[in-house]
């Protein structure tokens, strides 16, 4: 069975998250797929930026969606990276990824850019809101979807009846919730399982003998030393 791995932001535990300098580490360290956050601008553009907020990971402060794309681009998001474009990072690195949105007018743009450019094949999409996934599915036919399933104790049977229902084709989950029952429940209903975030070799046994089919990490050298596969 393959075991993914996925680039969390980029590899956040060592570059400035979702910025191209981590996501292009990312791609050079080997991880199978790339996660990265979007976020609409004032002026419509899809930024890649996980909080709503641009407080925690820039020197600027207030809303995304206040802010134009040129006043998202002149800060400073750590290490003199700026906010990239979501077009940016397809022009950067070729490891497929895995988008997530978090409203609906983010996805309908998102989903606009995949028929457009014929991301189908390389672009998945990703969300807590089950709604959106099948929105992204209506609007881009055969797009991959991810239901990040984010509810403490929800169980089991619960969270592989929203993927279903929702058409997603993975569930990814904290790894620090996972039960072997979610994954046993996830794997009969055909759904692969995925966790974030694995960046210990605790964390990576666990992921290991709960069966699971991938794993987010944000340290590059877990997956360059080979660990993910030994």
């Amino acid at each position: 069975m393959t075991f993914l791995t996925i680039g969390h932001r980029g590899v956040m535990g060592a570059e400035p998250e979702n910025t191209l300098r981590s996501f292009v580490r990312a791609e050079r360290s080997g991880m199978d797929v790339i996660a990265l956050d979007l976020r609409l601008t004032k002026d419509g553009a899809l930024v890649a930026l996980h909080d709503p907020e641009v407080d925690r990971t820039t020197d600027g402060s207030g809303a995304v969606a206040d802010l134009t794309t040129a006043e998202l681009r002149a800060l400073d998001a750590g290490q003199g990276e700026r906010v990239p474009l979501f077009e940016d990072v397809l022009a950067a690195v070729r490891t497929p990824l895995q988008v997530a949105v978090r409203d609906r007018d983010t996805a309908a743009v998102l989903a606009e850019l995949i028929l457009r450019r014929d991301l189908t094949a390389r672009v998945e999409v990703a969300s807590p809101r089950d709604a959106l996934l099948v929105e992204a599915a209506r609007l881009v036919p055969g797009v991959r979807t991810v239901l990040h399933a984010l509810s403490p104790g929800e169980r089991a049977e619960d969270v592989v009846a929203r993927a279903l229902a929702a058409g997603a084709a993975t569930i990814a989950l904290d790894i620090r919730r996972l039960t072997l029952e979610t994954v046993e429940a996830a794997h009969a209903a055909g759904l692969r399982v995925t966790a974030w975030t694995v960046d210990t070799l605790d964390q990576l046994r666990l992921a290991r003998a709960l069966g699971l089919d991938g794993a987010a990490t944000g340290l590059p050298e877990i997956r360059s030393t080979g660990r993910f596969t030994a």
